[in-house]
This record gives structure tokens, sequence and C-alpha cells, in this order.
């Protein structure tokens, strides 16, 4: 009998492409992932993948096994939600999503209350940015993610997908002491005509934020710094490199050198929580999001 966590890694690979993407999204390390398909190998007596270069790739064989594990996985899903419904308690695995300072702000006020509530649910986090979340939750393979969007730079949600708000994130414009603006009550986007930007790498919601909102201002933003995590930004902040945009969600006390202000407009983010509307009835569903709900008033915001 064929292992259903060897047909889930097979899977996996099959969707990201490379061991190491598969690793990632399933939150084993790349190592494990390759043993699992080595042991998938012996189990089918298949040669399932090929060396090509430094990555590999998978033999029609292993394409073929993917198709089916991905209509199996299906199915236990199913399962999972009948047998759930019958029993009316949150049992099982629930994979959840998120963007890495709602992973940092918001789960650690939700998780321990879910976990404590609902002994027979197994959680699992994932930290991702929104576009491969919600790919993912469409996908099965994450069940819930939190995912956000501005207002300029709306999210699409496909259609089988369902959401509700969770809340609003203000964001601030940050500058070293040192910077020309740093005592200044509030900031307006003509302000910042000129500036050097540390943002997220393109392609992220907030550079496409960034970009459309100088636009707006008559002007193209220099984004000097393409820095993904907001740490790092800090840190370059702290040494008088740059000015950023960060939002409140997750982002701790600011380091000594820099110094918050408002924008006018306030750029705002909204997050939401998505999962796909097929599995709405599972009551793991149902709870993971009232503890998203009640956890919001105690996230951690600056």
């Amino acid at each position: 009998m064929i292992d259903l966590g060897r047909l889930r890694a097979l899977h996996a690979v099959a969707t990201y492409g490379s061991v190491g993407g598969a690793a990632e999204a399933l939150g084993y390390t790349p190592s494990a992932v390759s043993q699992q398909l080595a042991k998938l190998e012996r189990e089918t007596r298949t040669t399932l993948i090929e060396k090509r270069g430094r990555g590999i790739v998978l033999t029609d064989a292993a394409q073929q096994l993917a198709a089916t594990a991905s209509h199996v996985l299906q199915l236990v899903e199913n399962a999972e939600l009948q047998l759930e419904e019958q029993r009316g308690q949150a049992i099982g695995s629930l994979a959840i999503a998120a963007f890495p300072t709602a992973a940092r702000g918001l789960l650690p006020a939700v998780l321990p209350q879910l976990i404590d509530q609902h002994p027979g649910l197994e959680v699992s986090v994932i930290e991702t940015d929104p576009f491969e979340a919600v790919a993912a939750v469409t996908r099965g393979e994450i069940q819930i993610a939190i995912v956000h969007d501005w207002h300029n730079t709306p999210l699409t949600i496909p259609e089988e997908l369902s959401r509700t708000k969770l809340g609003t994130d203000p964001a601030d414009v940050l500058v070293p002491t040192s910077h020309r603006l740093a005592g200044k009550e509030f900031v307006r986007a003509d302000d910042l005509v000129g500036e050097r930007w540390i943002c997220q790498p393109a392609g992220s919601i907030c550079h496409e934020w960034l970009v459309r909102t100088m636009r707006k201002a008559g002007v193209e933003p220099e984004v000097a710094y393409l820095i993904a995590e907001y740490q790092t930004q800090l840190a370059l902040l702290a040494r008088g490199i740059g000015i950023g945009l960060l939002p409140r969600l997750g982002r701790g006390p600011l380091p000594s050198g820099v110094v918050a202000i408002p924008l006018q407009p306030a750029p705002t983010r909204r997050l939401y929580a998505v999962w796909r509307t097929a599995t709405a009835r599972r009551p793991a569903i149902a709870v993971t999001l009232t503890a998203l709900r009640a956890g919001w008033p105690s996230r951690d915001t600056a």
C-alpha cells in the first residue's frame, strides 16, 4: 500500500517544482522530502525523479502518480470533513498560512486558546506571502490563510474561496532620527519626493502599494533597497539608511534612531481570513475563524 505522506510529498514537488519549494510548503526540511520521495520510489519500484543540472525533474510516471495523488488527497479531505460533521467536533489536521507580520503579531494571541480548547485539532502554521497563501488554499494544501491587501492594491480571491475581514492595520513612514522629516507631526506623499526607499521586492503587495501611491503623487519612487524582512529594514533605518513604510501589526518596538511619522491620508491594509467554501462545514474551520476574530483585539500592534 502506498503511504499517504509520501504521496503528499510527491504532489507538493509537482506543484512547487522543487524539493525546496515542497519542503517550505509542507513545513518539512528538504532532506525529509527527499527521503519521502526515495521511499516512494522503493515502494512503487518506479523511477520518479531524475537529476537535471543542480535540480531535479519528475519522470512521466511521477507526473501521473502526482495527478492521482491530487485526487486521493481530495478524497481524504472529504472523508475528514464527513467525520468531523458526524462528530460535531474540531478534529484532524488544519494548516494555517500567514504572512510574516500576521504570524508574529496575531497568531501568538490566537493559537494557545485554539489548541487548548480543541485538543483533537492538530494545528500547523506556514509563513508565506498572501499571493502564495491564496494559491495554496485554492489547491487544498492549506485550510485557512491570513492575507492582506491595500485599498489601491486589492488581492484577487478566486470564486471558490470565501473570506471574512479580521480588521485593518495602519502603516507609518519610518525615518532615521537625523532625517529632515523626523520632527514633523505627519507627512504627505508630496513630502516624500526624492527619497530613497527601503521596500519589499517587486511583486509584493507592499511594493505595489508604494509604486501606485507615489505615482499618484506624480513621481516614480526610487526603491533603492529591496528587503523582504521588516526587521532588516529597521536595522538599515537605525543606521540612517533610506526611509520605509511599515504597518503596525507585529512591528514591535522601534530601535533607537528610528521614528514613525503618520502619513496622510493614512495608508491602511485590510486583513482577511480565507478558506475554501467547500470546507466551510468543517467544525475545524468554524472554530479557527472564531479564534482569529476573537484574537484580533489582543494582537501585537505598535
